[in-house]
C-alpha cells in the first residue's frame, strides 16, 4: 500500500512539474511576442546608423522560431537575405539614418545573393548617404560586397582574401567501393555532372568545359564590379588575386588600393562619429537590420498583396532535414497546397517565387510545375532566381509568367538521371549474406535498390528508357513554358548549366536582376501600383514550433555537422540520403564545389 501511494504521489508530482514548465514556457513566449510587437513600432532617432553584419550563413529567408534561444537551438549565425536587403532599402528612405556601417567577416553564401546585397547598397548610396566597412578579416565574398563602400577599413593586423574562384568537386566512387557499394547511373545529358561523384575519379571533359565557363563568368562579374568601385585596373586586381592577398600584409593591401585605412574597431567608431558630427564621448545611435526590417516604418498597407514564396534547398516529396534548424527543403506536398491556397485568396494579386535550389526529386518537381501552371491561369507568377535555380528548380520555374535571374545565377541544367545503389557487394561479399529466390515472372526480383544482385543488361535498358521519357517530358515543359521550339531546347539542354548572363541570350530567362525587378514585374502584370507584400511559407504558430522541438525534430547533431563540414556538408547530405531519396533525380551539381 505504501509503495502504491509513493508511486502515485511521484506520478502526480511529475504531472504538476511538467504543467508548471509548460505554463512557464507559454508565459515567456507571450512576453516575447509582446516584445516583438513593441519592436514593430520602432521610433528612430536622428543621426542613426544602420549596422549590416556580413558574417555567418546568409539564406534566402529565415523563419521565426519562438523557442530557438529558449530551448538551446542554433548557435550558428544565420541571416535572411530578405531581411538584410529589406533593411537597407528602408534605411535609404529614412531621413534619420545617415549611413551604413558594414561589419564584415567570415561570410558563407553564393555570389548571386551577394550581388543582391551589393545592389541594395548601391541604391542606398544613390541617396547621397555614406557607407563605411570594417573587418578583422574579409572573405572574398564579404570584400566583394564591401568594395562598394565609401571607405574600407581593416584591422592593422587583418586580412583581405582575394584569390579568384575555383571549383573542386568531391568524388566518392572509391569510398563506396570500400563498402562494396556501387551506384548504377542512368542519365540523359552529356553535361549532367551530378552523378560523376559516384562513378568517376575526376571531371569529365564536358563538365570541365561548363564549369570553366561559369566560374570564369562569375569571376568576370565580380572583378569588374570591384575594379569599378575601387578604381583599380583589371590587370592590377588579377595580379592581386594571383598573389593571394590573404597571405599579404596590410601595407600591400593599401598600396594596391584594396583598402583605405588600417585601424582598430574603436578608431572606426571615432571616424563614424566625425561623419555624424557628434562628440567623441557620444554614443553612436545604431539600428540592426533585423529590427529595422520588422518595424512598421514606411510599410505600405493595401488590400492588394503580392505574395513572396521562398524556396530553398533540395526538392523532395517529403522533408529530408530538420523542420526548424536542419537542411531546408522544397517539399512538393507542402508547396502545392500552399499554391492552391494562394490561388483562392482574392487579396493576393500576384506571386513572386524566390528560388535557390539545385533541384532534386524529378517527380516532386513535376507536381510543383503543375501547381504553378494552374496558378498562372488565375494570377501572374514571377520567378526570382537566387544563386542557383537549376535542373528540377528550373523545371518547376519553366511555366512562370516571367523569370528574373542575377548575372551570376546558375540555371538551366535541363537533364535527368537515375542513381541506383547496388548493395549486393556489401551484402554478399562484405557481410557474407546469401540470397536465394523463387519468382513467378522474369523480373519479379527486380528492385530499385539492389541488395541480392546487380542489374542485368535488360533491366539497365528498361531503366534507360524510363529516364529518356523523363528527359523528353522535361524538354517539353521548357519548350511549352518558354515558347521555344523543342529542337532548340534540346540544343541548349543536355544537362548544361548556364549563367544568368548566358541564359538571357538563349531565352531561358526574361530579365537580369533580383527581387526588386521581380516585384516590379509582378505588380505590372497584376496591373497594381500600391501593394503590400506577404511572405510564405508562414512561420508555424508557437504550438507547432513547441511540438516540433519536443518531438525531436531539432537535430543539433545535424547542425554541428553542417558547421564542421562547411562546403562539404551538401555532398555529405547527398550520400547520407542516397538510399532513401527518390532514384529519379533532376538535380544539378552542388554549389559546394564553388570555393569562395
Amino acid at each position: 500500500m505504501k509503495a502504491f501511494i509513493k508511486y502515485t504521489f511521484a506520478s502526480a508530482l511529475g504531472v504538476i512539474i511538467a504543467s508548471f514548465v509548460m505554463i512557464t514556457v507559454l508565459v515567456m513566449v507571450l512576453i516575447g511576442m509582446a516584445a516583438a510587437s513593441d519592436a514593430n513600432t520602432l521610433v528612430l532617432e536622428d543621426n542613426s546608423v544602420l549596422v549590416v553584419k556580413l558574417k555567418g550563413e546568409i539564406t534566402e529567408h529565415m523563419t521565426e522560431n519562438a523557442f530557438d534561444e529558449l530551448l538551446g537551438g542554433s548557435t550558428t549565425l544565420r541571416q535572411g537575405l530578405d531581411n538584410i536587403v529589406g533593411a537597407i532599402d528602408k534605411a535609404a528612405k529614412c531621413d534619420e539614418i545617415k549611413g551604413i556601417y558594414i561589419e564584415a567577416g567570415m561570410t558563407n553564401t553564393d555570389y548571386a545573393s551577394l550581388q543582391e546585397i551589393r545592389k541594395a547598397l548601391a541604391r542606398f548610396k544613390s541617396t547621397k548617404k555614406w557607407i563605411v566597412a570594417y573587418a578583422d578579416e574579409y572573405t572574398q565574398g564579404a570584400y566583394y560586397v564591401s568594395s562598394i563602400a565609401d571607405e574600407i577599413c581593416v584591422n592593422p593586423e587583418g586580412m583581405v582574401d582575394i584569390h579568384g574562384i575555383a571549383a573542386q568537386p568531391v568524388y566518392y566512387k572509391d569510398l563506396l567501393a570500400k563498402f562494396g557499394v556501387k551506384v548504377k547511373v542512368v542519365k540523359v545529358g552529356k553535361y549532367k555532372s551530378a552523378t560523376e561523384q559516384f562513378t568517376e575519379e575526376k571531371m569529365s571533359e564536358e563538365n570541365r568545359e561548363q564549369v570553366t565557363r561559369y566560374i570564369n563568368g562569375i569571376w568576370k562579374t565580380i572583378s569588374e564590379d570591384i575594379c569599378k568601385s575601387r578604381n583599380i585596373p583589371d590587370a592590377a586586381l588579377q595580379r592581386c588575386a594571383d598573389d593571394h592577398t590573404l597571405l599579404r600584409g596590410t601595407a600591400y593591401l593599401k598600396a594596391n588600393k584594396l583598402i583605405d585605412k588600417t585601424m582598430y574597431a574603436d578608431e572606426v567608431k571615432d571616424g563614424i562619429k566625425k561623419r555624424l558630427g557628434i562628440k567623441k564621448d557620444d554614443e553612436v545611435k545604431h539600428v540592426m537590420c533585423s529590427v529595422l526590417n520588422k518595424s512598421t516604418i514606411q510599410n505600405t498597407y493595401s488590400d492588394n498583396k503580392i505574395a513572396i514564396y521562398y524556396c530553398q534547398g533540395s526538392i523532395t516529396q517529403i522533408a529530408e532535414g530538420s523542420m526548424l534548424t536542419g537542411e531546408d527543403n522544397i517539399v512538393s506536398t507542402v508547396m502545392t497546397k500552399d499554391l492552391e491556397k494562394l490561388a483562392k485568396d482574392d487579396n493576393i494579386k500576384a506571386i513572386v517565387i524566390r528560388i535557390n535550389s539545385g533541384g532534386g526529386d524529378a517527380f516532386a518537381s513535376e507536381q510543383i510545375w503543375h501547381s504553378i501552371k494552374e496558378l498562372k491561369k488565375v494570377k501572374p507568377v514571377v520567378v526570382s532566381m537566387g544563386g542557383m535555380a537549376a535542373s528540377g528548380a528550373y523545371y518547376l520555374s519553366a511555366d512562370a509568367s516571367w523569370i528574373v535571374a542575377q548575372p551570376t545565377t546558375l540555371t538551366g541544367s535541363i537533364g535527368i538521371f537515375g542513381a541506383f545503389p547496388d548493395m549486393s557487394g556489401l551484402m554478399t561479399e562484405k557481410l557474407g549474406i546469401k540470397f536465394d529466390n523463387v519468382k513467378t515472372n522474369k523480373h519479379s526480383d527486380f528492385n530499385i535498390t539492389q541488395t541480392a544482385r546487380p542489374f542485368n543488361a535488360e533491366e539497365e535498358e528498361m531503366l534507360q528508357q524510363y529516364i529518356n521519357r523523363g528527359y523528353e517530358l522535361f524538354c517539353k515543359r521548357v519548350a511549352d513554358g518558354r515558347k521555344i521550339p523543342l529542337a532548340t531546347v534540346k540544343e541548349i539542354a543536355q544537362g548544361r548549366v548556364w549563367l544568368g548572363n548566358d541564359a538571357l541570350k538563349i531565352k531561358l530567362i526574361d530579365e537580369l536582376g533580383g527581387m526588386p525587378e521581380a516585384m516590379k514585374k509582378a505588380a505590372a502584370l497584376a496591373k497594381i501600383k500600391d501593394y503590400e507584400t506577404v511572405c510564405y511559407p508562414t512561420d508555424g504558430d508557437w504550438l507547432e514550433q513547441l511540438t516540433a522541438k519536443v518531438s525531436g525534430h531539432n537535430d543539433n547533431l545535424d547542425e554541428q555537422l553542417h558547421e564542421t563540414l562547411g562546403a562539404y556538408y551538401e555532398p555529405f547530405l547527398l550520400v547520407r540520403n542516397l538510399k532513401n531519396q527518390s532514384p529519379i533525380q533532376a538535380r544539378s551539381q552542388w554549389k559546394a564545389t564553388l570555393l569562395k
